[in-house]
């Protein structure tokens, strides 16, 4: 047996085993990082969640809900619903998106202009 055919019989395995092992490392790689995103992607929605439950009652108590609160709200569950978000955030969207935009009794500064 000479030294090339020796050297390739051993060599061929060689490969193999470390194109195995190399396999292996890499699919434990992507496996942690799946499981990080995921983590990720729930402590979001929680987030998300907490802010719309947040303005829900801020703006309930006050009974209106401004434009720029409908518009920050409306961006939050728009992400919290891409993220899997359960229908519970929905009826509060809902719910707040119904409310007026001004305060009751409270006339607007376009009404006081026309009068």
């Amino acid at each position: 047996m000479d030294f090339k055919q020796l050297f390739f019989s051993w060599l061929i395995p060689f490969i193999c085993g470390c194109m195995v092992s190399l396999f292996w490392f890499l699919f434990g790689l992507l496996k942690k990082e799946r499981k990080e995103q995921e983590a990720i992607k729930a402590g979001m929605c929680s987030l998300l969640r907490a802010e719309i439950i947040r303005s829900y009652e801020k703006y309930m108590v006050r009974n209106f809900c401004p434009i720029y609160g409908k518009e920050a709200l409306k961006k939050a569950y728009d992400s919290y619903h891409s993220l899997g978000g359960n229908d519970v955030a929905t009826r509060l969207f809902e719910k707040m998106m119904a409310l007026p935009e001004e305060a009751p009794g409270k006339v607007s500064k376009e009404r006081e202009d026309k009068k």
